[in-house]
């Protein structure tokens, strides 16, 4: 009877929360850009005061991460964010084509529902935020319950700070009772008009079937490749870097290293030398069992821990100061479970012939639970670069930590915690999603071209007069169609 109790509480605060949110959205659908940008302001400083308390709460909550490093995607979510996103044009004329006479005015969306994972929960609750005021959204977030606490602080705070700064009450939500009854019903529910959904894949593939627009963002699963003419030391600084920050629990970190046979020894030496611990195999198998169940699903336990936590659980010792676990594999899939996603310090290591063993080993590594994601390579060759273009995803990361470099940290792309893997990883972008995502745009269009005479007639006209000499030809016929077509287009240039 609790459950059931609970159940119906989580429900009706849901339905409270959307009618609530909705109401707001179409008051603050008709602010203008300054009373938006003063929005959105305040809501940076005060995501940026309290960084490093949501960064306490979220490790202390989900026992993910590192406070420093969740303190920093705090301020990525907000400061770095809002300087990417202040010059963005969301409200009003947003362009003007006088030569096709064409005017684009933006509209908001309406009511969004963000979905928040349990790994970067306080992070992502104040980027979409922030997005959807932008762009002149509310939204109401359905927390994970592992991440229940932190989660609901961070919307509340963004809410406050969004309200003290003018916008109306309510227009940002959170579920304090989460329950799948109440995220489904938030999902199907009149009010929510876009879901933008960052979290495991069935929560992905509910989002896009409840009916209604989504943005949905796939699993990662980064191949690394090491090419010959890498810088080695930076290469393998750039990839303990990105695979220790936050302990990998951005789905954006590298999940296998890939080497060429010529330069090997020296990565491996070079790993080592920066607090890399090749396992043997036994140890290997210890620390596979202990990160997956159910096959290959990774286990909450020792998501986003260090190595020393993974290695003292699994029974295996290694030396003080191990930052990464490396386990050699020799192959993809089911028998070999470092080739999937491990939001954690440890990766899997493989050796290559040359550049076309690497290409298709990628190939299979991201069809095993990353296609459309991300990819980084170390190169000093361009033109290679260029070759791993044409892998199947749409981040090709080179020369930086993949982690830093697909949320917009130490690349030029958008700052953001949901990066779409398009079409090929099932999302409906293949962008780090911004706020221009979440516009709608409505279209002036003049007429440009004089199309007051009758067509047909006029065709008509035309063949009537070549029959009148005797018969006519289909090629005929089409040749009279392209003068009258020429004709109505010489028309409408003057």
């Amino acid at each position: 009877m609790e459950n059931f109790d609970y159940d119906l509480q989580s429900l009706q605060e849901a339905r409270n929360l959307a009618r609530q949110a909705k109401q707001a959205q179409a008051a603050l659908a008709k602010y203008n850009s300054e009373q938006i940008d003063r929005i959105i302001q305040n809501m940076v400083k005060v995501a940026e005061e309290n960084a490093v308390s949501l960064a306490k709460m979220a490790v202390e909550e989900t026992g993910f991460g590192k406070v420093e490093d969740k303190t920093m995607k705090n301020k990525l979510a907000s400061t770095e964010l809002y300087k990417f996103i202040k010059p963005m044009q969301t409200i009003g004329i947003i362009s003007e084509d006088p030569v096709n006479k064409v005017v684009e005015i933006a509209e908001p969306v309406g009511l969004l529902l963000g979905i928040v994972p349990s790994t970067n929960p306080t992070s992502t609750a104040i980027y979409k935020s922030i997005i959807a005021i932008k762009s002149r959204n509310g939204i109401v977030f359905s927390p994970h319950p592992s991440a229940l606490k932190c989660t609901l602080q961070a919307a509340k705070l963004m809410n406050e700070a969004a309200v003290a700064a003018g916008a109306p009450p309510n227009i940002i939500g959170c579920i304090s009772k989460p329950s799948m009854a109440a995220t489904n019903e938030l999902m199907k529910c009149d009010e929510v008009d876009m879901i933008i959904a960052t979290g495991g894949t069935a929560m992905v593939k509910s989002a896009y079937s409840a009916g209604k627009p989504a943005l949905g963002v796939g699993p990662g699963n980064v191949p690394a490749y090491i090419e010959r003419t890498a810088n080695i030391q930076k290469a393998v600084q750039n990839i303990i870097t990105s695979k220790t920050f936050d302990n990998g629990t951005i789905c954006a970190s590298e999940q296998a290293v890939i080497v060429e046979e010529c330069i090997r020894d020296q990565v491996v030496a070079e790993f080592k030398r920066q607090g890399g611990y090749f396992m043997s195999a036994a140890e290997t198998e210890k620390v596979a069992q202990k990160l997956f169940v159910r096959g290959h699903a990774m286990n909450a336990k020792f998501v986003g821990r260090s190595a020393a936590v993974i290695a003292e659980s699994a029974g295996i010792t290694i030396p003080a100061g191990t930052k990464v676990l490396l386990g050699e594999q020799q192959g993809v899939g089911p028998e070999y479970p470092l080739s999937y996603e491990k939001l954690t310090t440890v990766l899997a290591f493989y050796t290559v012939k040359d550049w076309e063993e690497a290409c298709e080993l990628c190939i299979k590594l991201l069809k095993n639970g990353g296609v459309g994601h991300s990819l980084a390579i170390h190169t000093e060759n361009p033109a290679m670069a260029m070759k791993f273009s044409e892998k199947p995803v749409f981040r090709i990361l080179v020369n930086t930590p993949s982690t830093h470099g697909g949320v917009g940290i130490s690349t030029g792309l958008a700052p953001a915690f949901t990066l779409g893997c398009g079409t090929w990883g099932g999302s409906a972008t293949s962008d780090n999603v911004t706020p221009l995502h979440l516009i709608n745009k409505k279209r002036v269009a003049y007429g440009i071209k004089d199309c007051t005479e009758n067509t047909t007639s006029t065709v008509a006209a035309c063949v009537a007069e070549k029959c009148a000499t005797g018969a006519v030809s289909e090629e005929q016929i089409m040749n009279v169609v392209n003068e009258v077509i020429a004709l109505l287009k010489k028309r409408g240039e003057h």
